[in-house]
């Protein structure tokens, strides 16, 4: 299926709040003089993920890439100046999730049970697909996957991994 996740509920909602900040309505046209630098956390260790915006009026700025800071480095930031962990920004139930990032979810008791009711409530597919859907790449109910497999703990993102490039898998 059609991956649509981090435009749906990242790109687009953002861009729409960037227009709205600029005081423009719908469908109006942006100004040539206006700009804007937006700021991306994406850390070094994710440099794949870079990319210009695709809007001609919005640069991307990369600080945390730039200085060289990796998700560990922006971590031990955190907690060396008392804020709590930040979670990752991949959804709990992405379907290109590792066996270990299913057993963290797992950890979460009302996560876990929202995430195998999810589960359930695809495997009829939909109007353009009649397809089985599943959200674990077993194909199988994600509450009957054996998730101890340790060789699945590394996603391999030429296979799994996301296509953009921008979901935080």
């Amino acid at each position: 299926m059609r991956r649509h996740c981090t435009t749906d509920y990242k790109i687009i909602p953002i861009n729409q709040k960037v227009r709205e900040l600029l005081g423009l309505k719908k469908r109006q046209r942006v100004k040539k003089d206006m700009k804007v630098e937006m700021i991306m956390g994406i850390s070094y260790d994710e440099i794949y993920r870079i990319k210009p915006n695709r809007l001609p009026y919005i640069t991307n700025i990369y600080p945390l890439a730039d200085m060289k800071m990796r998700r560990s480095d922006c971590l031990t930031w955190m907690k060396n100046n008392g804020y709590p962990k930040p979670p990752r920004s991949a959804c709990t139930f992405c379907p290109y999730h590792s066996n270990k990032e299913w057993r963290n979810i797992k950890q979460d008791k009302d996560e876990w049970e929202k995430v195998v009711k999810l589960d359930q409530i695809i495997r009829e597919g939909t109007e353009r697909n009649t397809d089985q859907l599943f959200l674990h790449k077993d194909r199988i109910p994600i509450d009957q996957v054996d998730l101890s497999d340790p060789k699945d703990d590394q996603l391999n993102l030429f296979i799994d991994g996301c296509v953009e490039g921008y979901c935080g898998n």
